[in-house]
């Protein structure tokens, strides 16, 4: 999914690392996405990447100590900030964490770090023993404290050849909380919303099972917008989502039974707190959140399954020339969903040209939910597809949201959904 960054400038700094030539993936994938990349380097930093290096890759001179001029009024650590809309710091050394910790400004980053004013991310790279040292864990602490975000290291062989706690988080997952940063919204920040994706499969026997056509992206792509956006998402899913952002909590799905009983659980959750990994496990109460919640559901739930699954495998011999499968209706999701203190959008996918926006209309009225994302398919070469077209439906009017990527449709989705929420107030 390509993320729009258009008009948004990224200050990369660079200290040094080991890690430091992952910058370089990282700065490719800011400029993939259209930002403006500038990058600050230390002189540690220099050691394992040429300033040379991020020059040709960004087309924009790099801050270094010896590079900084005032003449032009645009390589000082004090203007290079002020064009820039986000400043991340990957790889960040103990080293320069316990310094941006205490204020202390003695290097060209650091001096940049002081003096910028806007918000700051930095993603550790370090030895096990320096990221968990007792300074280090109080730095990163104090940082938090001061709204700085923390990209959490990894855990994994290090280049010292220690395994443990420290390695740089992956040039993608460093990517998807900047971009966050750059593109979250008020409305949308830590709202609680379930989003629900892929055909269930409903189980015949141990090998088999029925299901349908439904790739599961567009869901993928609502969960990464909305993240984007700031939104706390819970994805339960029957597909693969590889693809989409780590900190989205993912709950994997098979029946519609198991559908139903994960997505009643997460709505009710939704309305009480935080959906973490944590509440989702725990017994305990949670805080009652203020922002109404929202589910999407984005699912292509079976309308029938089984009736008497079977044990094993059944063999050919066993099942004849035929086989006569008797199946029974499942139970109605949207139905069963408790809707109130809840902004709930169905999908509705037709191939019927003549009546399917009448069926999709008819959906919103008689599951009683809030708006409805129609989409006319061809046939079932329609789905998995990389753009298709949706047409939203809400009680008072109908928009046509064109054609598009699933990404830049999502982002339309939410923007008519929260107009949604505000005429309802």
């Amino acid at each position: 999914m390509q993320i729009n960054l258009n008009n948004k400038s990224v200050l990369l700094g660079v200290t040094g690392s080991i890690s430091a030539y992952k910058a370089c993936d990282l700065a490719r994938l800011f400029i993939k996405a259209g930002a403006s990349v500038h990058v600050v380097m230390t002189p540690s930093a220099e050691r394992f990447v040429s300033a040379l290096t991020f020059e040709a890759l960004t087309r924009n001179a790099v801050l270094t100590e010896s590079s900084e001029s005032w003449a032009s009024g645009e390589l000082n650590h004090i203007d290079i900030g002020k064009k820039c809309d986000v400043f991340v710091i990957a790889p960040a050394t103990a080293n320069t964490i316990n310094k941006i910790s205490k204020g202390i400004a003695d290097n060209i980053l650091t001096q940049t770090a002081l003096a910028f004013n806007k918000t700051l991310l930095i993603a550790p790279a370090a030895n096990t023993n320096m990221i968990e040292n007792h300074y280090t864990v109080g730095s990163l602490k104090m940082l938090g404290v001061n709204e700085v975000r923390i990209v959490n290291p990894q855990s994994k062989l290090l280049a010292c050849g220690d395994v443990g706690n420290g390695a740089l988080a992956e040039p993608s997952a460093i990517f998807y909380q900047v971009a966050q940063a750059l593109l979250e919204e008020e409305f949308w920040k830590d709202r609680r919303v379930v989003v629900t994706g892929g055909g269930t499969r409903e189980k015949i026997d141990e090998v088999r099972y029925i299901s349908n056509f439904s790739s599961g992206k567009m869901a993928n792509a609502l969960a990464t917008a909305l993240y984007l956006k700031g939104a706390d998402v819970c994805l339960i899913t029957t597909m693969p989502h590889a693809h989409i952002p780590k900190d989205i909590y993912v709950i994997d799905v098979e029946s519609a039974e198991e559908m139903k009983d994960y997505t009643v659980d997460a709505v009710r959750v939704a309305k009480k707190g935080k959906m973490s990994k944590a509440t989702m496990n725990s017994s305990q109460p949670v805080h009652l959140i203020q922002k109404k919640p929202y589910l999407f559901m984005a699912a292509a739930v079976a309308d029938y399954t089984p009736k008497f699954p079977q044990v094993g495998k059944m063999k050919k011999a066993d099942i004849g020339e035929s086989w006569s499968i008797e199946l029974k209706q499942t139970a109605d999701i949207l139905t069963e969903i408790n809707k109130e203190n809840l902004v709930t959008i169905a999908f509705k996918a037709e191939m019927d040209k003549e009546h399917g926006f009448s069926n999709a209309k008819s959906l919103m009225e008689n599951k009683n939910v809030d708006g409805v994302c129609y989409n006319l398919l061809k046939d079932s070469q329609s789905f998995g597809t990389t753009e298709h077209s949706i047409t939203f439906i809400m009680p008072n009017k109908t928009i046509d949201l064109g054609n598009g990527s699933k990404l830049d449709l999502s982002f339309k989705i939410l923007k008519e959904s929260q107009a949604l929420e505000n005429e309802q107030k």
